[in-house]
């Protein structure tokens, strides 16, 4: 024959639970303190301040290193649209660069997304903020290509983000643009 149990019941435990982390007050028991003392305040406020110094010019060098990487990377991907665009055309293409208000263009190219505009690149804008040190290509501060998809001559445009510096190279023999 099966024993009847009667209802569940929990068990309080006669001592205080481990899990509680304050200590009693004095006055009895069931009087407890509650929050933290100004020194453990203070401890936790110096560790977030040492890693913060740590870790916001490692940031500020990260957000540098991407920011120029990724203008590089546009430059040498427009490059790439312009020379298979003069192939597709079989006429000649140019991509201009103006150093001196960080810019390029690609003359007869409409914008991507300003309909009725020339297309044009602001690297001093987001998410760049990159500064065009340099464009040279055989003397010229355009790189053009023939209706083949090969350059009039090879060259380099290096752009800047902070002390981070990054390069584009154009091959004169294959047209192919690599970021270095």
């Amino acid at each position: 024959m099966a024993r009847k149990r009667g209802p569940l019941r929990l068990r309080t435990p006669s001592v205080d639970p481990v899990w509680r982390l304050s200590a009693p007050l004095p006055g009895g028991p069931g009087r407890f303190r509650a929050g933290f003392t100004l020194l453990e305040l203070a401890v936790v406020l110096a560790i977030t301040v040492v890693v913060a110094a740590i870790a916001i010019p490692r940031y500020s060098a990260a957000i540098a290193n991407y920011r120029a990487k990724a203008a590089a990377y546009r430059i040498a991907s427009d490059m790439a649209m312009a020379r298979n665009k003069a192939r597709a055309g079989s006429a000649t293409q140019s991509v201009v660069f103006t150093v001196a208000s960080n810019e390029y263009s690609i003359p007869g190219l409409p914008h991507l997304d300003r309909t009725g505009q020339e297309y044009e690149v602001s690297l001093a804008d987001e998410p760049y903020r990159a500064e065009l040190v340099s464009a040279s290509f055989g003397g010229s501060s355009q790189a053009t290509f023939n209706g083949y998809g090969i350059p009039a001559s090879g060259g380099s445009v290096t752009v800047r983000v902070g002390s981070v510096q990054r390069t584009v190279v154009l091959d004169a023999d294959t047209g192919e643009a690599t970021v270095q």
